[in-house]
Parts: structure tokens; sequence; C-alpha cells
């Protein structure tokens, strides 16, 4: 990679008119954004909490659809882990754009507990509050004992769990003992997150919308979205296999310095890799080549469906995945250090995808 000078601070960049319009022609890419909510070495929590307001703001005005957070707990740099509270705060600083959890960890919580939670934030924010679920613990085995106590999960805990949260969020029925106050009768959506085949086939059995974690589990990503399609099953929420896809994301104006800012996203991996978290770290140059090859390949499979680079290779790599894959939404993850140069990279995006509100 060159050695570039790092960013300048400089405003965003948004493409020109003539070059968005040139685009118009081609599929419109539906667009998200998944934020874990980075803590920059140099920063607060504070700081980082008000770089991803501006972040959904700026990524409701290019047209995304929904904004995601993600639940992490005792992780160096990342300050994701009161998620409800989060999108609480992402859909009281905005003013339309889905805001949901993507996901709320469920063998975390009771599921009580998660359906009051956002049974409140659907009637505080009605028609716009998602509640994506994951199974695993986002978590190392000692903060989960600390978050669920001496509790043991069991394969058959999670599909429980799900059906248990749909009856609580579903109206009440008569005689039904247990009901979320608030939350039953708001029927947030629920969907299902994974990087595995389990999440994809309960999903389809479920009829739930499906979002698989390609932004750091690419490898069984076609055969789990395969699976969920060919054993979807038409529920009373959704008649038809909804897939989205996350991906990591480093676009600017030149693939030279998108290599530079990505950087700092192949730190990040590199210490999630090596057991050697750290707060979000400034682009180095030509940091990947004073990696071993045995690290450039780890982290190249972690990042396999990364899109990272200029315009062009932004719009082209964005097209194949939504091509190859059929997703009905990309769900952008983007690590960029510098907030200006992160917002820089959706406008890229954006117009990449042919969003209308990009131009």
């Amino acid at each position: 990679m060159p050695a570039l000078p790092a960013s300048s601070g400089q405003a965003p960049l948004r493409l020109k008119y003539t070059t968005i319009k040139a685009m118009k022609s081609e599929p419109t890419i539906a667009l998200s954004m998944l934020d874990l909510v980075a803590v920059r070495e140099g920063g607060t929590v504070a700081d980082a909490l008000a770089i991803s307001l501006r972040t959904a703001q700026h990524a409701e005005s290019l047209g995304f659809k929904r904004y995601w957070l993600a639940e992490h707990h005792n992780m160096a740099g990342i300050a994701s882990s009161a998620t409800a509270v989060l999108v609480g705060y992402i859909a009281g600083g905005t003013r339309h754009i889905r805001v949901g959890s993507g996901g709320v960890m469920l063998p975390n919580h009771a599921p009580l507990v998660v359906a009051e939670a956002f049974g409140t934030l659907a009637e505080l924010y009605p028609g716009r509050i998602d509640l994506g679920l994951g199974r695993a613990p986002g978590t190392d085995a000692f903060t989960m004992r600390a978050l669920r106590r001496d509790r043991i999960e069991t394969e058959n805990d999670f599909p429980r769990d799900v059906a248990e949260l749909q009856q609580l969020l579903a109206p009440a029925q008569p005689n039904q003992r247990l009901i979320a106050m608030p939350g039953a009768g708001t029927e947030v959506p629920i969907w299902l997150l994974g990087s595995s085949l389990f999440s994809a086939q309960l999903a389809a059995e479920r009829g739930l919308p499906y979002a698989f974690a390609a932004h750091f589990a690419p490898r069984l990503m076609h055969q789990a979205i395969d699976l969920y399609r060919h054993l979807f099953r038409p529920s009373v929420t959704l008649s038809k296999p909804h897939v989205v896809i996350g991906v990591p994301l480093i676009a600017a104006p030149s693939d030279d310095e998108a290599e530079f800012l990505a950087s700092s996203t192949y730190q990040r991996v590199l210490g999630i890799l090596t057991g050697a978290r750290k707060r979000l770290q400034p682009p180095v140059q030509n940091f990947a080549n004073s990696l071993h090859p045995q690290e450039r390949a780890a982290i190249a499979d972690f990042l396999a469906a990364a899109v990272i680079g200029g315009p062009p290779k932004v719009r082209a790599g964005l097209a194949a995945l939504a091509r190859d894959t059929a997703a009905d939404e990309l769900m952008l993850v983007c690590d960029i250090f510098d907030p200006v140069l992160r917002l820089r990279s959706l406008d890229i995006a954006a117009a990449a995808a042919c969003l209308a509100t990009a131009v």
C-alpha cells in the first residue's frame, strides 16, 4: 500500500452531480448501516456516542433504510453495550430512518425484559423500531456469567426465547398471564442475525427476515442465505424471504486513500484475532506490509466481503455483492478513524448504490 498523508479533516466530499446522474440507469441498491459505536484512540465514550448520532443523521439524509446498533460487552473500544438505550438515543435524534438492534444477544437477557424495552421504544417511535436478535453472547465466557449469572444455555433455548418474544410483542390473548407492558400489541419486527446455518434455518421456519454477518464471518454466506430461501415459510409478518448482508466498507476518492484509511480496520481485526483489542486506531502508512503473511491472510479472510476503494471500485463491489447474493439490503460497517471521512465514505457508497437522495 502506498504511503499517504493522514486525513486532513476537510468537509465531506460529494461526487459531482454529473457523475451520479450517469449512474441512474443502474439498479438501486438498498443500503443500511450497522454501528458498533467505536471509541477512537484519544477520544471518549461521549465522543463516540455523538459521532454515532451524527452518522445516523447523515445516513438518513442519504436515504439509508435503517441504522442498527450491535450489542457487545467488556470490549475495549466498543460503546454499544446498552443497545436499547442507544436505539432510543439514535431514534430520538433522527426523523424517519428505522433504528434497531443488530443485534440484541438474546442469551444475555430475559425475553420479557427485551419485550418491555423494545415495546417502550416502539411506543415512543411508532413504525421505526427493529429488533434484531443474535444467539451469541457478544462477549467472553467470564462476562457472560456476569450478565446471566449461572444460567447454562442450551441449543434449544434460543428458539424458545424467540418464540416467547414473538408472543410477548403480539396482541395479548384472553387469560394470558404474562404480558409485556409496554410491548404487547406493538408487534416490533423481529429479525434473526447469524453467521452460521442455525439462525438461517430458524428464520426460515419462523418466516422472519434474516441478516447474515458477512462483515466478520463471510465463509458460510452463500450457503446460509441459500438454505434460508429454500426453507422459508411465509408468515403473518413476512410473505417472502428478506435478506440483509453485512458489508465492511471503506470508500474514498481514490483506491490508494481507501487502502490507507482501511488500515484502522486492519488494526481492529488483528486485535480481534490476537485477543489484543484496542480502541479504534488512526490509519498507519504501509501497515499491511509490516504484517506477517499469515496475519495478512487472516485479516483478508475476516474481510473477504469488504468493499474498499474509490468510487468505481465501490460501485463495482456493491453491485457484485448485490448480484451474487440477491440481497434485499446491504448493511454497511464503516470503521474510519476520522468521523468526517467516515461521512464522506457513506456519500460515495450512496452515490455508488444510486440512492435517489444522494444527488
